[in-house]
């Protein structure tokens, strides 16, 4: 059992970041790293188990929130950032997505990660609309314009692995955009083609976003890839989980459940 380095506990990010991998974890742990006010590197489990990134989930969560504070408004928190729901919830106000705070932290997620794909979307052809789908395996065909892109968020709503498949190139993005560098989705050959389909609309969306984001201040330079990079963790834990024995699924490419055998929804 790891050890926990801090008695910070958040439920909308710990427990999400507390079972990723190493891998998934890096970029998260990269975009931290490029705030100068950072203080994860300086933790001695950072130093001990660097790059075991799950060795210190618990802290990547609690810098991940301190982010999304102040250092003089954290003073009255006690030390703390703001929870990761209020954070959640000011980015997708800072991006203009439409948001009940109320809500789940799934569904305010959803509201971010859909105005940047609807934004995307409005800048492909209707071919490229069509031939992403084919490239994702989904069924049918598409209208255009308007239509096409309403299909494509009908599908990102119904969750499962498409919806995994489209805020992974999202976050794919992001990282090329603020890191130089996207993300290890080497051991995926489909998911590779459908990330490079998108590459151009996705890269304006948030090259558009970015230009207002810059005026608004550095922290959000990193409270926003975080935020979309946990959205897509939720999501893949969503993706490899069955539905029939809620066992943990090793590979998004699986077709049946190893535990029961259950055919995995894509």
């Amino acid at each position: 059992m790891k050890m926990k380095n801090t008695s910070v506990f958040d439920k909308d990010i710990n427990p999400v970041l507390e079972i990723a991998s190493d891998e998934d974890l890096e970029a998260l742990v990269d975009y931290l790293k490029t705030k100068l006010s950072e203080t994860l590197t300086v933790h001695e489990s950072y130093k001990l188990h660097e790059p075991s990134h799950s060795e210190y989930a618990d802290l990547i969560a609690k810098e991940v929130r301190d982010m999304g504070g102040n250092s003089f408004a954290n003073v009255f928190r006690g030390g703390e950032g703001p929870s990761y729901h209020e954070m959640v919830c000011d980015v997708a106000k800072k991006i203009k997505a439409p948001f009940n705070k109320d809500k789940s932290i799934e569904d305010i997620e959803n509201a971010i990660l859909e105005t940047i794909l609807t934004k995307a979307l409005d800048e492909m052809s209707d071919e490229d609309k069509q031939k992403l789908m084919d490239e994702m395996g989904a069924k049918g065909g598409l209208g255009k314009g308007g239509i096409a892109t309403s299909a494509f968020i009908a599908i990102f709503r119904s969750g499962g692995f498409y919806s995994y498949q489209l805020t992974l190139i999202i976050a794919n993005q992001i990282a090329r955009l603020i890191l130089g560098r996207g993300l290890m989705l080497a051991t995926n050959a489909t998911l590779m083609r459908t990330a490079s389909i998108l590459t151009g609309p996705i890269g304006w969306a948030i090259t558009g976003l970015w230009t207002a984001v810059d005026i608004a201040g550095p922290a959000y330079k990193v409270t926003i890839p975080c935020v979309i990079h946990v959205a897509m963790l939720r999501k893949k834990l969503n993706a490899l989980q069955c539905d029939k024995c809620d066992a943990m699924l090793p590979d998004t490419t699986m077709k049946f459940c190893p535990e029961c055998g259950n055919k995995v929804a894509a």
